[in-house]
């Protein structure tokens, strides 16, 4: 039986609403790690994009159990890395082709100026403090490597860096719809090597010191700038039939 070791008496066991409390932290804990494990899995390839994800399989590689597993595929099915289909199990998503990027970038360009000229107009200082803090948790990051774990901070923070801007729109809708594209996971998916660049952050501080001053005019063309100069990047890769 758990015990909670008290300064100055003996050992006494935990109250049941404490060991209940500490049990889910630890499967809390547990379902994290499992979720950011299979998803580095999918990002880096290990899971081939259509491949069929087996839950004892990974269940006996990561040595849980298979709920967890379950519970990290859901989350991931969230995220757009994998497919359910009914009697058929779980499936990595595939790869973005050329035409699947533009027109992502399509969707990005219709709602991502936009939602910063408003974030511009309706932000309050605090949701400024936390938009400046991701853009400052980026410099310096690497953006470039051949593996989720090497790229993967960068990554996760860019997309906070956009979805943050959304949500500071305050049009609920937009918001959801710009996270709802999971476009960094996506992208990043594609090529690791080639997934970012040190412009992205010279990119995204340009979008803040408009959005700070509160120039939505500014902060609209600044992120259309950083939206078509990404695109441009990314479909380079396909350059020469690759």
């Amino acid at each position: 039986m758990p015990v909670n070791n008290i300064e100055g008496s003996g050992s006494v066991p935990l109250p049941a609403t404490e060991r209940r409390a500490d049990a889910t932290v630890k499967r809390e804990v547990l379902g994290d790690s499992v979720y950011e494990a299979v998803k580095a899995m999918v990002m880096d390839h290990v899971i081939q994009p259509g491949a069929r994800v087996g839950i004892e399989a990974l269940s006996r590689s990561l040595g849980v159990s298979p709920t967890p597993v379950r519970e990290a595929l859901a989350r991931l099915e969230a995220d757009g890395l994998v497919l359910k289909r009914s009697l058929a199990g779980y499936r990595a998503t595939e790869l973005l082709d050329r035409r699947d990027v533009e027109e992502l970038f399509e969707m990005r360009l219709l709602l991502e100026p936009r939602a910063a000229a408003l974030a511009a107009e309706q932000a309050d200082d605090a949701v400024f403090d936390r938009i400046e803090s991701l853009v400052e948790e980026m410099q310096g990051l690497p953006d470039q490597g051949h593996s989720f774990a090497v790229y993967g901070r960068f990554a996760v923070l860019d997309q906070r860096f956009h979805d943050a801007l959304a949500s500071a729109s305050g049009r609920t809708l937009l918001a959801a719809a710009v996270e709802r594209l999971h476009t960094h996971l996506h992208l990043f998916r594609l090529s690791p090597v080639t997934g970012g660049s040190p412009a992205t952050a010279v990119e995204h501080s340009r979008i803040l010191r408009a959005v700070l001053r509160r120039n939505p005019e500014r902060a609209e063309e600044a992120m259309r700038e950083h939206l078509e100069l990404s695109l441009g990047r990314h479909l380079r890769r396909y350059e020469g039939g690759a």
